[in-house]
């Protein structure tokens, strides 16, 4: 009798065990390194991830790759030369689910050499359910595709001045923690800010939106700056008057 009961337990520990290892190696395998994704993306892959962590700065603009053959300063400057660099990002971008542990570049200005980095979307962009740990700059982006962030919770510095979107656009049930900012911004076939909760300021000064703007149940706990927005031509003030009637 001992020595089935012993067995037993050591059938039961060696179960415990073996869950155990698998359950490790399956939380080993959700976790993803930003700089493979990256090569997928320089390669023009389709590229989409579920229920996954990012670790490492994704970005997207390429910039540590560029800057050892873009000219010095100067020499832009004296030429009358652009200090923008862009990337064309040719496939489509999903993110589902997924935590962004560190920064997720579109865009970065670099103080040292004064050249600014832009990443541009042909295809459509994904990123719904996600977390930003880190920064979400997307300043200057062009989306010439669907955009969806729907669901996202911003934790830092986010920026979309500048961006301009082409077609559907969603920040429904996003969360910003921080200030978002919006200025300049241009929604081309409307955008969706159904249910989107900003903890602190909306930038949203200068911005141009043709079509649906959906701002129901859009809390903002802080300042709005929408001087000078346009919704369909009528000043930010104007159509909210109008949307009641």
């Amino acid at each position: 009798m001992k020595t089935n009961q012993s067995i037993k337990k050591l059938t039961v520990l060696s179960f415990i065990l073996f869950a155990f290892l698998f359950s490790s190696n399956a939380v080993a395998q959700q976790t993803v390194n930003a700089s493979d994704i990256m090569k997928d993306i320089k390669m023009g892959k389709t590229v989409s991830y579920n229920n996954v962590t990012i670790k490492g700065i994704l970005d997207m603009t390429f910039m540590d790759e560029k800057l050892p053959d873009l000219p010095k300063k100067r020499s832009w400057w004296k030429n009358g030369g652009s200090n923008s660099v862009e990337e064309q990002i040719e496939g489509s971008v999903s993110f589902t689910n997924c935590t962004f542990e560190d920064n997720v570049y579109a865009y970065y200005h670099d103080e040292d050499t004064g050249y600014t980095f832009v990443a541009n979307f042909e295809n459509d962009v994904r990123f719904t359910n996600c977390t930003f740990k880190g920064e979400a700059l997307f300043k200057y982006s062009d989306f010439e595709k669907d955009a969806d962030f729907s669901g996202s919770k911003f934790g830092d510095r986010t920026t979309f001045k500048y961006a301009k979107f082409d077609q559907n656009v969603s920040f429904a049930n996003t969360v910003f923690e921080e200030d978002a900012i919006f200025k300049y911004s241009q929604f081309r076939d409307g955008v969706s800010f159904n249910n989107a909760k900003f903890q602190d300021d909306l930038d949203i000064k200068y911005t141009k939106v043709n079509g649906e703007f959906d701002i129901k149940n859009m809390t903002v706990a802080d300042h709005i700056d929408s001087k000078y927005t346009k919704i369909n031509g009528k000043g930010f003030s104007k159509y909210l008057l109008d949307s009641r009637n």
